[in-house]
């Protein structure tokens, strides 16, 4: 396993990027804060916490206060998202209306300390505010909805807002990798549904396969690169190869979806899609618990994450399938 691993990596590291990686790092992004002082200064401060030394000064540039004159702000095509903290009424006693001049989702983040953590199913669009409610300025009530919404809002500069915020960096790491998966889901599927067209199957069936192997590990590869980017680690891609176990674990899971694939004609459509996805989430949280515990998750943690992956991806592939049926 570890060999066809390494042989597999030999194959995808040509389109291996790192500068891409690079690129998104400098991305430049800023949140905009408001509301009561005392509030603002806390939720900076647990924003920039985590950083190895002191707090680089491009890092706390990305965090600005604004007063009630919204025209000083610096380059407001950076700007991805307002945030406005306030007590139990303040949002609706505040004029944020005047916030979507920004064009960018607008987050009311009340602090009440008799409250449970609440907010929106989905976060703001852009120009519109929503209210998100907790019990205090601090990590595990604002990673319920907060935190994820807010990243959610940084699309595209996700690495770069891992980089300098650290108490979001896990928030990106799960953004990161469940768009990996969907990417990859997207890949098998695609490469599954060639491999069961009659004709076309026959020509293009076995470079589909071979394909889809290196595409969707070059998306995994590509995964732990941002992530431990998001980190604060420079992209290296030498550093992957500490992680050649959960590689090597992917591309087994892959030859058994072509494997079931072939046997359930049907049925073996979303069981490759579906092992696709789950591989990648697997490869995406075990590089987030490396990076965040410093060592492997065990064979049991992983084999758990998996299952439930795996879970979620068939009904997601077969929910599809039966559109598709349907159409």
């Amino acid at each position: 396993m570890a060999a066809d691993a390494r042989n597999l990596f030999t194959l995808v590291r040509k389109s291996i990027d790192v500068g891409t990686v690079q690129v998104h790092v400098r991305k430049p992004f800023r949140f905009l804060l408001g509301g009561d002082p005392a509030l603002v200064a806390e939720l900076r401060s647990l924003l920039l916490t985590g950083h190895d030394q002191s707090v680089p000064p491009e890092a706390a540039a990305c965090l600005e206060t604004i007063r009630s004159d919204t025209r000083n702000v610096t380059n407001p095509n950076e700007v991805r998202a307002v945030i406005f903290l306030g007590r139990r009424g303040d949002a609706a006693n505040a004029d944020l209306d005047s916030l979507s001049v920004f064009r960018v989702p607008i987050f009311a983040l009340t602090v009440d300390g008799d409250a449970s953590p609440s907010g929106p199913p989905a976060a703001p669009a852009s120009g519109t505010w929503s209210e998100y409610v907790v019990p205090a300025i601090a990590r595990e009530p604002l990673r319920g909805r907060f935190f994820p919404h807010l990243v959610e809002s940084a699309h595209g500069v996700e690495i770069a807002v891992g980089r300098h915020l650290p108490a979001l960096r896990d928030s990106v790491a799960a953004k990161l990798t469940r768009d990996a998966a969907n990417n990859a889901l997207k890949v098998a599927l695609a490469s599954a549904v060639v491999d069961h067209i009659p004709v076309v199957g026959i020509v293009l069936g076995a470079f589909a396969s071979a394909g889809d192997m290196v595409a969707i590990t070059g998306i995994q590869v590509m995964l732990m690169l941002h992530i431990d980017a998001t980190y604060g680690r420079d992209p290296d891609v030498q550093r992957t190869w500490r992680l050649l176990p959960i590689i090597g674990g992917g591309f087994g899971w892959r030859t058994l979806a072509r494997e079931l694939a072939g046997f359930v004609p049907v049925a073996g459509i979303a069981i490759k899609g579906a092992i696709a996805y789950a591989g990648t989430i697997v490869v995406g949280e075990g590089v987030t618990f490396f990076d965040e515990q410093g060592h492997h998750m065990t064979k049991s943690q992983a084999a758990a994450l998996y299952e439930q992956a795996k879970s979620d991806a068939l009904r997601f592939a077969r929910d599809l399938l039966a559109k598709l049926r349907r159409k």
